[in-house]
């Protein structure tokens, strides 16, 4: 396996140091160290989880490759074990690239619970897998704020009936997958760190947020609570992995490449929260299909959305 981690010892790395003093919120951010001390999944956290139906998994596949995979289950799916040890009682679904995780590799997990725009976000090194399940054992865990996420109603879905749709690898994307992007009012992103592993996290916007132009992605980073974890990674390590996925129809788009922040966008059209920063994203590897089994009928934007400042580019 690729991408040793060792233990977290707490505190920012030095990529989130060095986004946070260019953005100049050191003295904030440090506010907020303390979340990333030791996980203790008692308490809150374990009935917030004991409800959750939806997660995303950031890890790397058998040939070393990074991707973001959803993992869905009934509510009791995710289960504490121990205050420092989550069972996932899923795996991703047939023809995901992530379908078989190699054990012993440092994983990212974010759960959303997107009726109430609730998150908490686990890091922590995957020891084993048994059957159908996943055990994480947790170095991090730690809530984010309800920021730009949209209220959706999840509901399980039928699985895709085998051989009904099959899953398309590839390395360019289609016009089909341009809209499914162009459409999205959310994804999920994957970093890493030599040292600190791999990290999930959420993005959200108004539709048409993310940009494609030609043959690469972008978004503008909008305001958050500082910590630059996703950010701070790609300082360290460019590689990333994207998912989007329709909420109303269970399709999916998985996107491995590689990443970087771009800063003085100030003013500039697709700059809608003001904060002079964008990420570029170059898809290296793409998985699609139909992977989602669970399906929302609506969607009420979230109320802290910056509206667009310009229209996507046609290619």
């Amino acid at each position: 396996m690729t991408n040793p981690v060792g233990t977290p010892t707490g505190g920012f790395h030095e990529g989130e140091l060095a986004v946070q003093r260019e953005a100049g919120v050191v003295r904030d951010a440090a506010r907020l160290a303390a979340m990333l001390a030791p996980a203790d999944l008692r308490g809150g956290v374990t009935r917030f989880l004991a409800g959750r139906t939806f997660a995303a998994i950031t890890a790397r596949d058998a040939d070393g490759g990074l991707w973001t995979s959803p993992l869905t289950g009934p509510p009791g799916f995710l289960r504490v074990a121990s205050p420092a040890t989550l069972d996932v009682r899923a795996l991703p679904a047939e023809g995901d690239p992530l379908r078989h995780l190699p054990e012993h590799q440092p994983v990212g997990l974010i759960v959303v619970e997107f009726a109430t725009r609730r998150r908490l976000r686990i890091n922590g090194t995957l020891s084993h897998t048994t059957g159908g399940s996943l055990r994480i054992d947790v170095a991090q865990a730690y809530g984010n704020c309800p920021q730009y996420i949209q209220n959706r109603h999840l509901r399980p879905a039928p699985v895709r009936a085998s051989g009904a749709e099959p899953v398309r690898r590839g390395h360019t994307l289609t016009q089909g997958d341009v809209d499914l992007v162009r459409q999205a009012d959310t994804f999920l992103v994957g970093t890493t760190h030599p040292q600190r592993g791999n990290d999930a996290s959420h993005r959200g916007g108004p539709p048409g947020f993310v940009r494609v132009e030609g043959r690469e992605l972008w978004w503008p980073d909008y305001r958050g609570n500082n910590m630059f974890n996703t950010l701070g990674n790609l300082r360290t390590d460019p590689t990333a992995a994207l998912l989007f996925c329709d909420f109303a129809t269970g399709r999916t788009l998985h996107l491995s490449g590689r990443a970087a922040l771009d800063w003085a966008h100030h003013h500039l059209p697709g700059d809608d929260d003001g904060t002079g920063r964008r990420v570029r994203f170059s898809p290296e590897r793409l998985v699609a299909g139909r992977l989602l089994p669970l399906r929302a009928d609506s969607v009420t934007a979230a109320p802290d959305n910056p509206p667009l400042t310009d229209r996507p580019s046609v290619p």
